[in-house]
């Protein structure tokens, strides 16, 4: 007589479960994709630009896009008030943008998580200190702050991503804080806790990672934000200089050919929208893959 042995059928592993829900939302999946493409864009701009983004052709000023000369589509989208190929400035704009996503993020998100941390878990007085800092800071209008700040800093496009990182990390704080809140008085908490866990393993190591699904929903939507940010920065002179080829100093730049050159204000701005669409269309996916409240059974 043999035993026979049941197994339990495998659990899917947590990437095959994310990708499960996820492409639950198609729009989601769309602007995956063209995020996607517009990293690759980012990074491969210089060789997929047909032309300097800095270089001037004087004898080319406002070219309407596909215009030929000899049979020939030298300038696919177009050339700017100086002679400047739209093409090449919008592709190497994409660079300027990704950076100032990545750059943000990472220092808005890194500080706000180790500030809610410690606001998580200190003492009821510091906690309120904290907190109180973080509503002043969330009370003033974003793009208004992050004029003030860079104009004290200087206008330039490190400062306005300083500045943009100041003005996201309050709604870093306040998620980790909220999540911290609600994990600790968990029965895992305790028992590491029991078991002689310092405070900064708790913090770190037992706690943190139970709070990364809010965060990284929240993190791709202030990608986006940081685009939009820094390119209203750039539009009104604060961002970065010309003769960068930053999607706000695109804007900024073609405000007064308008009427006569529709190009050289369309192409950047459907930059700016088809980006930041796209972006908040994957942190909407995000949200509906990591948050266990929105998945069905």
């Amino acid at each position: 007589m043999t035993d026979t042995v049941t197994t339990a059928p495998a659990r899917p592993s947590w990437l095959k479960e994310f990708w499960y829900y996820f492409r639950e939302n198609r729009g989601a999946v769309i602007g995956l994709w063209i995020f996607a493409a517009f990293v690759l864009v980012a990074i491969f701009a210089p060789v997929l630009a047909p032309h300097d983004p800095t270089q001037q052709y004087r004898d080319a000023l406002l070219l309407p896009p596909f215009w030929q000369e000899g049979g020939r589509i030298e300038f696919a989208l177009g050339t700017d008030a100086v002679g400047r190929d739209m093409l090449s400035r919008l592709l190497h704009g994409a660079r300027y943008s990704f950076y100032v996503g990545i750059v943000v993020v990472a220092v808005a998100a890194t500080g706000g998580i180790v500030i809610g941390l410690i606001s998580g878990f200190a003492p009821k007085w510091l906690d309120t200190i904290i907190m109180r800092v973080m509503d002043i800071i969330l009370a003033f209008p974003s793009l208004l702050l992050a004029l003030v700040l860079v104009a004290i800093l200087g206008p330039s496009l490190t400062n306005a991503m300083i500045a943009i990182a100041i003005v996201l990390q309050p709604h870093y704080v306040r998620l980790t804080r909220a999540s911290v809140m609600s994990e600790r008085s968990k029965e895992y908490v305790t028992a590491a806790r029991v078991a002689g866990a310092g405070k900064l393993r708790l913090m770190f190591v037992t706690v943190l990672p139970n709070c990364l699904s809010p965060i990284i929903v929240q993190a791709a939507l202030s990608f986006s934000t940081a685009i939009l940010d820094a390119a209203a920065l750039g539009f009104l002179g604060m961002g970065a200089q010309p003769p960068t080829p930053e999607w706000g100093t695109m804007l900024a730049e073609a405000r007064e050919f308008i009427l006569r050159a529709w190009w050289v204000v369309t192409w950047p701005g459907v930059a700016i929208l088809i980006t930041v669409l796209a972006i908040n269309l994957m942190g909407d996916g995000l949200r509906d893959a990591l948050d266990p409240k929105l998945k069905r059974s």
